[in-house]
């Protein structure tokens, strides 16, 4: 095995979900409004920042504009990054900079949408490997050829655990569970809505087991983690897949492909600890020779 190829995968992954992030931003939206318009949380600051009342600030063209050029230069912002990260061998300390400045503002993203989403916490952690992949890639491009340290394995093993659970808890339906994860099922299995939900009952259920088993000694990580390369790739191609439609391809891959790629990190960094774990047990076993 490739000695690199961990450290590429995670390089994968973040170049991924900078990419995925940037399409949203430049093309479609982002949840800043959720924060910019509450009037609980900005009404004390507009009027002795910008000297207005809060109804007129909120009804300005000029704010919108505002919040409209912030979104889609965030977006900018995200494709450098992205860039960022397909060079940080390169660019060394320039570029790790930029990965953890990157990964602080997905960090935002993710409680931007925590609050839209009534505060659930589970919102914010299922979004846990989208930021951490570019953590990771920063603290491994420093010495990209050295084994990773047992403190970032278990850095890497929460993450994934943090963004499976979550993704269990709204499918099984602890938090309302969406829509788009029905129709999803629906539409790519050949199952009724009674059958869907008891499919994604199931799939939480997994998820939950995998998050589990990921600290269990022995070889039971690395069941857990082929689990999650599998149902991390099936639910990222889901986006795509379950939208498409041969005389439309151009518009539902406008529209979902970046949906896909921002979330490949959900089966990109399982597979580098999966092959990571598995190069270790290998040598304990006196069947590798490095």
């Amino acid at each position: 095995m490739d000695h690199r190829l961990p450290f590429r995968l995670v390089q994968a992954a973040a170049v991924s979900v900078f990419l995925g992030r940037a399409w949203q931003h430049l093309y479609w939206d982002a949840p800043y409004r959720a924060l910019l318009w509450d009037e609980a949380w900005m009404k004390p600051l507009v009027k002795p920042v910008l000297g207005i009342g809060w109804r007129e600030y909120v009804t300005s063209s000029q704010t919108d504009i505002f919040i409209q050029n912030l979104i889609v230069g965030t977006g900018w912002f995200y494709l450098a990054c992205a860039l960022a990260a397909l060079f940080v061998g390169r660019l060394g300390r320039v570029g790790r900079a930029v990965l953890w400045v990157g990964a602080a503002n997905l960090v935002l993203l993710a409680a931007l949408y925590c609050k839209e989403k009534f505060f659930f916490a589970g919102q914010f952690f299922e979004y846990t490997l989208q930021w951490g992949a570019p953590v990771m890639l920063a603290v491994l491009a420093k010495n990209p050829d050295q084994p990773w340290p047992g403190r970032f394995v278990l850095f890497v093993k929460i993450a994934i655990a943090l963004t499976f659970t979550c993704h269990g808890l709204y499918a099984v339906g602890f938090y309302p569970r969406p829509g788009s994860f029905v129709v999803m099922t629906l539409n790519i299995l050949p199952v009724n809505e009674t059958g869907a939900v008891h499919f994604l009952n199931t799939a939480g259920a997994l998820d939950f087991l995998l998050s589990l088993v990921l600290f269990l000694p022995g070889r039971w990580p690395l069941a857990a983690l082929a689990y999650a390369v599998f149902w991390g790739l099936a639910t990222s191609v889901a986006r795509v897949w379950a939208h498409f439609h041969w005389e439309f391809w151009d518009n539902v891959l406008i529209q979902w492909l970046h949906e896909s790629v921002m979330r490949f990190p959900h089966f990109l960094v399982p597979l580098a600890l999966l092959l990571v774990l598995s190069r270790t047990q290998w040598m304990r076993n006196g069947r590798f020779a490095a």
